[in-house]
């Protein structure tokens, strides 16, 4: 099972990213752009989510995914930490909201993370 470790290990393994302490709770960014936060005492993650794939993700995987009522209007989602399935799942989260948050010259540089792998 993930935990707060396993997200701040991951996201920092991530081109260009920063950890600062903001609403007094981890965020990462990469360049400069927040793309993940640790929320709930570290229990879950939020993260960067297209709304109409957050609203499947939600209503799939309740057990695992909510919208917090503040970021309801944003393209947020929370994933519980003891919910997903292992660190493959957690790198996969990451690496996507990443990608949805940083320039055009990384995702030129590193053009296959954060990509969704078929089969």
């Amino acid at each position: 099972m993930p935990d707060a470790e396993d997200v701040r290990r991951i996201a920092l393994s991530l081109p260009d990213t920063t950890e600062k302490t903001a609403w007094s709770m981890p965020t990462f960014r990469v360049a400069g752009k927040m793309f993940a936060t640790l929320p709930e005492e570290e229990t879950s993650l939020a993260v960067r989510c297209p709304k109409e794939e957050r609203d499947e993700l939600v209503l799939a995987e309740p057990e695992k995914f909510w919208i917090a009522d503040h970021e309801a209007n944003f393209a947020w989602v929370r994933a519980r930490l003891g919910a997903l399935d292992g660190e493959g799942e957690l790198r996969d989260i990451l690496a996507d909201s990443w990608r949805q948050a940083a320039p055009t010259r990384l995702l030129e540089e590193h053009p296959d993370l954060g990509v969704p792998r078929n089969g």
